[in-house]
């Protein structure tokens, strides 16, 4: 008898592209940082992230676990970051060892974009923008330029439309039997 799991795929990269998303128009200097990212980091694209992960571990996918389960990490480490010094627990991490903590993920992220490049033209436009994302930032960390920041938010903006989008492609496709929005599925 086979199972019968749903994807877990369009969860994570919503968990993971609404925060981004979120984040960077923060970042893009629209907004404040707020309650409202600090939540979605801890939630939607931490532990919402963390679970999607689990299921593509009971799935077999290798890929989707260690993708979901490290960023889903990546968000809650990001808000304990901000939250720990705000609580007295830590001293606040200064700009230059930011960027060292961005360009560690940046390098993970280009191994992550190098698996990319056998499943599907969506998840490599995400997984290269999100390089291209922790890069900026990371830069901007060492170099505190805010332009560069300005700009690393809306590149950001569209890393984490670009997850939305499939994620709701996964879905549609799934849910219509059909490609009703196109991911570039690999031949």
């Amino acid at each position: 008898m086979a199972n019968h799991y749903a994807n877990p795929g369009p969860l994570g990269l919503m968990g993971f592209g609404m925060t981004t998303l979120l984040l960077n128009i923060h970042n893009a200097g629209f907004f404040p940082l707020s309650a409202m990212i600090m939540a979605m980091g801890i939630f939607y694209g931490g532990i919402a992230q963390i679970i999607a992960g689990l299921f593509e571990f009971r799935k077999g996918n290798t890929f989707g676990t260690t993708a979901f389960i490290s960023y889903g990490f990546f968000w809650l480490t990001l808000v304990a970051i901000w939250v720990l010094p705000k609580l007295g627990w830590a001293d606040p991490t200064p700009a230059g060892f930011m960027g060292c903590f961005l360009l560690l993920w940046g390098v993970f992220t280009a191994f992550m974009f190098a698996a990319t490049l056998k499943i599907n033209r969506a998840l490599q436009f995400i997984f290269g923008s999100l390089v291209v994302l922790f890069a900026l930032l990371a830069i901007h960390d060492f170099t505190g330029i805010e332009w560069i920041g300005h700009l690393a938010g809306w590149e950001g903006i569209i890393c984490g439309a670009s997850a939305i989008y499939l994620a709701m492609a996964e879905v549609l496709n799934e849910q219509y039997g059909r490609t009703v929005l196109p991911i570039g599925e690999l031949k």
